[in-house]
């Protein structure tokens, strides 16, 4: 048993815990009231978890849509991991918040001594794992550990407590990727590589390396869990012409999800492209594109004759008030061509990150390499609520890449590419905090 806040990071550590939080629990925080973890649905970026799923149940004559995402969650002890099958994410859209219940159950070594009752001044410790495990741990209020915690005041994301790998260094994980990103920045010109699963880095000729090349410096490499992080943080480079101004050459685009509904899911892309696509602008034969921007309360496109709108949200009260809803583009005869639906779009919208650092980059050639510069925007706490706001004022728009080549063949070739993007001086309006750093 851990009898102290050092020992219980180094256990987690042991574990695979790579962020570790604290959640002070209330009296209702307990297995009959599940476990509140904040407003919104901000928690879904910092506690990994499954796909989104839609119970509905009867309840007094009524129907209650209750979505909920099953957490690999793990009670942790000086025996080891002891799983809780049952542990899962709780969504409640009309307040909204995000609780977590059944984490209990099927347990035979989980603290229910602590998890049952009402006491104040509990703790509830969250280790997160690059595979996307969550490693639990509760103390009580007179606990050693509690009292510890208690002491210092830290970094806080949401209703989450972000503490450090080791209390020794009292290094939090945002000194350590500043820290990364002031010696990438001094390293000046590097060459573009791309970091193998091996660990080793593999020169990289094609003109997207900017990003690769910053995760190769940080040892960054695609895990099975979520998009490539460091220490929890989502590193994005943009491209720009120089390092006074710091002016992107590109919008940011902030997810790619594949409709999940409508004519393009139904009867496929290429039936899509046949009937909303247009010849290819510059000549070239035989081929069929989807492009343009929507951007949410405009009119139908001229050259696809489909218009985007957003079903079962209010931005008045910046609430889902249909989950089944989503982002839809219409026809003229109001056919849905497509619909993402906002179950689907929060799966995609939850790979990134609660916190994200925002580097620029400059690309010369040849050989091609790249210098990463000494200004960092870093945002944070940021919630699929946002997106929905930003999406219904305009600010995000969606803006495809879709095309289909050899179109009257047999065996037709289709690129797809549905994106969602951002200026980049207003991607602080998908995190509720951020902040420009100077290396």
């Amino acid at each position: 048993m851990s009898a102290s806040l050092s020992q219980l990071l180094k256990l987690m550590r042991d574990h695979g815990a790579d962020r570790i939080y604290a959640k002070k629990l209330s009296p209702n925080d307990n297995s009959k009231n599940q476990v509140y973890l904040g407003g919104g649905f901000g928690a879904l970026n910092i506690i990994p978890h499954g796909e989104i799923i839609t119970d509905t149940r009867s309840m007094a004559g009524s129907k209650q849509d209750r979505p909920k995402a099953r957490v690999n969650f793990f009670w942790l002890d000086a025996d080891g991991r002891h799983p809780a099958p049952d542990a899962q994410l709780i969504l409640y859209p009309d307040y909204p918040e995000v609780r977590m219940s059944g984490f209990l159950k099927g347990c035979k070594s989980a603290p229910s001594n602590l998890m049952t009752v009402r006491d104040p001044g509990r703790v509830l410790f969250f280790g997160i794992t690059q595979q996307g495990d969550v490693l639990g741990f509760a103390t009580g209020p007179e606990d050693p550990i509690t009292a510890e915690l208690n002491a210092t005041l830290w970094e806080t994301i949401g209703v989450f407590h972000e503490l450090p790998m080791d209390l020794a260094q009292k290094t939090s994980t945002k000194d350590i990727l500043l820290a990364e990103l002031r010696r990438i920045y001094g390293l000046h010109w590097i060459a573009s590589q791309k970091l193998a699963r091996d660990g080793q880095k593999l020169p990289y000729s094609a003109r997207n390396g900017g990003g690769y090349t910053l995760e190769a410096e940080l040892g960054i490499t695609p895990n099975g869990y979520s998009e490539p992080d460091f220490m929890g943080w989502e590193v994005k480079q943009y491209g720009v012409g120089d390092f006074r101004k710091f002016l992107p050459k590109t919008p940011v685009t902030l997810m790619t999800p594949e409709p999940t509904g409508g004519i393009y899911k139904t009867e496929g892309p290429a039936e899509f492209l046949r009937r909303y696509g247009y010849p290819d602008k510059s000549g070239k034969p035989d081929r069929y594109n989807f492009g343009g921007v929507y951007t949410c309360g405009k009119e139908y496109h001229a050259d696809t004759g489909l218009r985007i709108t957003v079903d079962g949200y209010d931005p008045a009260s910046g609430k889902i008030t249909d989950l089944n809803g989503g982002i839809s583009l219409y026809n003229r005869e109001n056919e849905v061509a497509a619909v993402w639906s906002f179950t689907g779009m929060m799966q995609h919208w939850n790979r990134k990150h609660a916190q994200a650092a925002y580097v620029p980059s400059l690309f010369r050639t040849p050989p091609p390499e790249y210098a990463y510069g000494p200004r960092v925007l870093l945002c944070e706490q940021t919630d699929f609520l946002l997106f929905l706001r930003a999406f219904t004022a305009g600010i995000v728009y969606y803006d495809p890449g879709i095309k289909i080549e050899k179109a009257s063949t047999p065996k037709p070739e289709i690129k797809r590419r549905s994106q969602f993007r951002v200026k980049h001086n207003l991607i602080t309006q998908m995190y509720h905090h951020s902040e420009i750093v100077e290396l």
